[in-house]
């Protein structure tokens, strides 16, 4: 590792942890019907795992309903099973080719068990930015030892991944905040 220091490199490893998170959260269920809620089923379809959206169409034509329009009649009886089996506590009745699920109130049991969840993948995301952090610090010190940058240029980057870092983090705080405020929202 001889040259530069790939500040780049650094901060999309940390947005990815926050993308991840992103997708995390757009499973998590609040009271309201949002397509992104089946994002994280798969189907055993044609014998192999298939994420839903790659069998059916999903949309919301109510705040309190999702309509699942499975493509090949063959894999609706599938589909339907992977809703039911699936961690998010949904009941879906199968109507042809058409799978509709209606979204139940949240009780406030499950709120407080949606915002540990919540709380759980944030965690999560920051242990992951951390890591991303102590990679950048590590490497910065092996360029130092290695001759390849001096002191101070080491002193500077470290201040800029520590500030992304700050960034980043600040970033899937804030997201928490929103989640949290979502779930408890009655």
């Amino acid at each position: 590792m001889t040259g530069s220091f790939d500040l780049k490199d650094l901060e999309r490893r940390m947005q990815g942890a926050l993308s991840v998170l992103k997708s995390e959260f757009g499973g998590l269920r609040t009271g309201r019907a949002s397509s992104s809620l089946l994002d994280p089923i798969t189907v055993d379809a044609y014998g192999t795992p298939m994420p839903i959206n790659q069998v059916a169409n999903i949309s919301v034509p109510e705040s309190r309903m999702l309509a699942v329009q499975v493509w090949d009649k063959g894999q609706v009886q599938a589909v339907e099973k992977a809703i039911r089996e699936s961690d998010l506590g949904l009941n879906p009745m199968i109507d042809g080719q058409m799978i509709r699920i209606p979204i139940p109130e949240l009780n406030e049991e499950r709120r407080v068990e949606l915002t540990k969840i919540a709380a759980k993948y944030t965690e999560q995301a920051r242990i992951a930015v951390r890591n991303v952090r102590r990679d950048g610090m590590e490497q910065l010190k092996n360029m130092e030892k290695n001759g390849d940058i001096g002191k101070d240029l080491h002193h500077d980057h470290g201040e800029e991944v520590q500030k992304i870092t700050d960034s980043v983090i600040k970033e899937i705080d804030g997201l928490l905040q929103q989640k949290e405020q979502e779930i408890m929202q009655v």
